[in-house]
């Protein structure tokens, strides 16, 4: 996997799906052509953004997704810890705060279409 063909991947992904209505890359930092980052933000309407930031390091995927307005409201990610929950170290922090077990893998093409499925279905129930 390399930078280019992670990052192409995921803005691909983004700019297709009907939800995004724009999209920016904010940061990139490649250290080696094994670890690199990347942090993409998106417009998804005139309240809401989503951001996806993915660390590569020789093959272990760090990521965070969140959705946010002036303030975070969801967000997926694989910090390690929250070591009770069966989807460790994958986990969902909730629009309350309470965190629970997420759906997520961390392969960054897969995780992203889920996370938009799942962004869709929320805006949809919440605004």
């Amino acid at each position: 996997m390399t930078l280019s063909s992670l990052l192409g991947a995921v803005m691909s992904i983004l700019q297709a799906h009907p939800l995004c209505q724009g999209t920016a890359e904010v940061e990139t930092k490649e250290f080696s052509p094994q670890q690199f980052l990347f942090k993409i933000r998106v417009v998804l309407n005139s309240n809401h953004y989503f951001q996806v930031r993915i660390y590569y390091n020789h093959g272990h995927v760090d990521y965070a997704y969140q959705l946010f307005t002036d303030r975070p409201i969801l967000r997926w990610d694989n910090k390690e810890e929250f070591p009770h929950l069966s989807s460790y170290p994958h986990h969902f922090h909730d629009q309350y705060g309470a965190v629970r077990i997420s759906p997520l893998t961390g392969e960054p093409r897969d995780d992203c279409r889920t996370v938009l499925g799942l962004l869709t279905d929320f805006l949809q129930d919440n605004t």
